[in-house]
């Protein structure tokens, strides 16, 4: 899938989410306008096409009311709605440096690893359930490893990194790839399914980072500076964030699966967080602190 058709696909669902509702002609319109057109109609065909890929792709449906007005029918889910929220930020940002073109030497910008080389070739995978054939060089390991089959079923993005989540045959199991440790990536055009059984939702629905845990799930309790509050409120750590203010202090709520992502989310905090609860959690940051300073004893 070539990243110009990606970015067809972001162009139609923002345009369609800035105007609430358009009818064919007017999208076309719209559409004949942009650098996608050459000035050339948008075919009913084609659009018809479109829609469907991106619902398949983005899980964001483009319905027709009888009035022959499309409109995007809008997520209810969190996940759903940080996604398209998303999409719809990047859109804006790329179409604003472009229509401005500010020079290079005015903006810093994070780079995203491996995004434009391998992100369209799993995004095309998923969307038609194939396989991916890939090596991959883990940082634990000394040698990469090689001819990797794989079914990608899910892809997430953490800390400006992207991974793909799904079954690596060799040996049956459920693994996450980040996707910068890729060093080449082929399709194989063999069809797979992906079982109902498993979604993001109850594989991440808990958990802070890309770490999965078949740790039980725990009430998890910060309390924080005023300052840190406010990074919280602005940034919640998780969606099952809640606030207990006080004159001088805040504790936060949570109900997370400990990892190695969420002790690390603290440790980066310093002293303007503090783990009340649970006690596994108090004890795996003060171990990691304890550790960090014995580097600078002696």
């Amino acid at each position: 899938m070539a990243q110009n058709l990606i970015s067809k696909y972001i162009w139609i669902i923002d345009t369609l989410t800035k105007n609430r509702r358009l009818s064919k002609e007017q999208l076309n319109d719209l559409w004949k306008r942009t650098q996608f057109s050459g000035g050339i109609d948008l075919p009913d065909r084609t659009f018809y096409h479109y829609r469907r890929s991106i619902e398949e792709i983005f899980n964001i449906e483009i319905k027709c009311d009888r009035g022959g007005q499309y409109y995007i029918e809008q997520s209810s889910s969190m996940r759903g709605k940080a996604f398209t929220n998303w999409l719809l930020d990047s859109m804006a940002v790329s179409t604003a440096l472009n229509e401005n073109q500010t020079g290079a030497e005015r903006i810093e910008i994070e780079d995203v690893p491996s995004a434009r080389q391998f992100l369209p070739l799993v995004l095309e995978a998923i969307k038609d359930s194939v396989k991916l054939c890939f090596t991959y060089a883990g940082f634990s390991r000394s040698r990469a490893e090689t001819k990797i089959m794989f079914q990608p079923f899910f892809l997430k993005r953490y800390k400006q990194r992207w991974y793909m989540i799904g079954l690596k045959e060799k040996g049956n199991s459920i693994r996450t790839y980040a996707l910068d440790r890729v060093k080449e990536m082929q399709l194989v055009r063999e069809h797979f399914e992906k079982p109902g059984s498993i979604t993001l939702e109850e594989m991440f629905g808990n958990i802070v980072g890309v770490t999965t845990s078949k740790a039980p799930v725990r009430l998890v309790k910060l309390k924080t500076t005023p300052i840190q509050a406010k990074y919280f409120r602005a940034l919640p750590l998780h969606p099952s964030q809640s606030e207990e203010t006080h004159d001088d202090y805040s504790i936060f709520t949570y109900k997370l699966q400990l990892n190695y992502e969420l002790a690390h989310e603290i440790l980066s905090m310093g002293d303007a967080v503090k783990v009340l609860e649970p006690k596994e959690l108090e004890v795996m940051v003060v171990t990691q602190l304890k550790d960090a300073l014995k580097q600078y004893e002696g």
